[in-house]
């Protein structure tokens, strides 16, 4: 089947929503999402948005607290950009329909702190913020007569010029977007959307690791899509690992633990129910989250462990029952009572910093190609984002490459437009339907181990080396595989976690310096 729209988003999460209801207006909009569309990390936030609403508060210090989260790294003005623009967005949300807790009815809202800021300013609701924004973002969506939700249809390649027959390097000039080929999973088709914009806003690459909290469908779909279509990717080396995912090895994805638990005084400890944080720096368990995981995963090996604590108790029970339910109701549900009881945790792949690089208004190097969300590399968190900055980007970017794609489409060129007729409908013709499902589960479950052991918190020359040849060899086999099979979904998840992997570790190995979540041993060393 071919589809032809005006805009195309691909992912249905709060970057993805965000655009789709701005530019409606302005034509016709389908949304592709790979699973349902309440599923992807959005929903998953639990903390919530950061910004300053109030006089007691200032943008210098947001901009501050950034710049240090991110080691030195950060584009500067992209913060201050982003950091100011935050109130206007957050009330573009209220009226969206989402709803952040207050104080009293109709009050100011109420602000909790995480680690890294010097200030109570993160927006919520309750401990289930992602959520509580997917649902108002959602049924805002539904409504509009110009947005189209199509769920269980997952994007495989970005289409280029390279699908018109045309060699297309990492160095050819202005490559072209005309859309994708999506896999309608129900039917195992794969369809053609053509589009004039294209707004990429997929998610993260948790899966790569073994311990994630991300959702099982973060497989870096995006960035290993652009990739391919041979576009600009950057500081992929930067995973930020949260520090406090429930211990509890049977669940995937691991459940986290909010860091405004510790915003609301919980407090790491080691198995002997000691506080460690004290040996690593002043800020003590409100540390940034790359100094905190490392902190954490010292004292495992220290102490030979598999998780250490986080003790909620001297928060009360009443706030923490009502404050936060989700995890109070989650740590009962294994036997934890987190009023009476320590939480076990340790830490867990989380998000990615660097993607896709985009210009301030969202636009990759790809032609009509935009990326918001966490699969954009937009320059705010540099070595490492601050807590709950996530949010915030992903609808400011939003709005920035709303802007840029209304104003684009009413001056299309018409000559980009002729070439959707050149595009061939997907070619399976040789294809077999590959029945040896063990190769792909256990090739994935090879590659999440070999990236958490060699590719992880701490690092070194030896263990990238050594990922990397493991890595060569698990690539040839796939792509053998992926030559000769009928597509299917586990299939290019699997291509596209190798494709990041990769990424990942050549970045890792070409940053010679130990910045943000970047950490070799190596460069300790020198």
């Amino acid at each position: 089947m071919r589809y032809e729209v005006d805009f195309l988003v691909i992912g249905s999460g709060i970057a993805g929503l965000s655009y789709a209801l701005k530019v409606a207006p302005y034509g016709k909009v389908c949304v592709l999402c790979k699973g349902n569309a309440e599923e992807g990390s959005t929903r998953y936030a639990q903390g919530g948005i950061a910004a300053v609403m109030y006089d007691s508060d200032s943008f210098d210090k947001h901009i501050h607290d950034t710049l240090v989260a991110g080691d030195g790294i950060c584009d500067r003005e992209v913060v201050e950009m982003t950091i100011r623009e935050a109130p206007d967005r957050i009330k573009e949300l209220v009226q969206y329909g989402v709803e952040f807790d207050r104080h009293g009815s109709g009050g100011r809202f109420d602000l909790h702190r995480e680690g890294g800021h010097s200030e109570f300013r993160i927006l919520h609701h309750k401990d289930n913020t992602g959520a509580e924004i997917e649902r108002g973002l959602l049924e805002a969506a539904r409504q509009h007569p110009n947005i189209e939700i199509k769920e269980r249809q997952f994007a495989i390649d970005i289409i280029t010029q390279h699908h018109l027959g045309q060699r297309v390097t990492k160095h050819t000039p202005d490559i072209e977007c005309y859309g994708v080929y999506a896999l309608d999973c129900d039917t195992n088709r794969i369809d053609t959307y053509l589009a004039k914009i294209t707004l990429l806003a997929t998610g993260g690459m948790g899966n790569v690791y073994s311990t994630t909290t991300t959702p099982v469908i973060s497989t870096g779909d995006g960035v290993a899509m652009v990739h391919r279509a041979r576009g600009v990717l950057r500081d992929l080396e930067f995973m930020q690992f949260h520090p406090t995912s429930l211990y509890n090895p049977a669940e995937k994805p691991a459940f986290l633990i909010t860091e405004a638990m510790r915003g609301a005084g919980a407090i790491l400890k080691d198995r002997d129910g000691k506080e460690f944080m004290q040996k690593y720096d002043t800020r003590l368990s409100l540390a940034p989250r790359d100094i905190v995981a490392r902190a954490i995963d010292n004292e495992m090996k220290i102490s030979g462990k598999d998780y250490l604590y986080l003790d909620a108790r001297s928060i009360g029970k009443k706030q923490l029952i009502e404050g936060f339910p989700t995890i109070y109701a989650k740590c009962l549900s294994i036997g934890i009572d987190i009023t009476r009881d320590m939480i076990p945790i340790r830490p867990a792949a989380h998000y990615q910093c660097g993607g896709i690089l985009v210009n301030r208004d969202g636009e990759a190097s790809i032609h009509n190609l935009y990326a918001a969300g966490e699969c954009a590399c937009t320059g705010l968190h540099g070595g490492n984002r601050l807590a709950s900055n996530s949010l915030l980007e992903a609808v400011v970017y939003a709005h920035n490459a709303a802007m840029s794609s209304i104003q684009k489409v009413q001056n299309y060129n018409n000559q980009v437009l002729s070439r959707h007729h050149e595009v061939p409908d997907w070619n399976a013709e040789g294809m077999v339907l590959n029945e040896e499902m063990v190769l792909i589960t256990q090739t994935k479950k090879e590659l999440q181990e070999i990236m958490w052991n060699y590719v992880g918190i701490v690092r070194s020359d030896l263990r990238l080396q050594r990922a990397f040849d493991r890595l060569n060899l698990i690539f040839r086999e796939t792509e053998d595989l992926y030559n000769r099979s009928v597509l299917t979904e586990p299939l290019s998840e699997l291509r596209n976690l190798i494709a990041c992997a990769y990424l990942i570790i050549k970045m890792a190995r070409a940053r010679r310096e130990n910045v943000g979540l970047h950490y070799s041993i190596d460069l300790l060393r020198n």
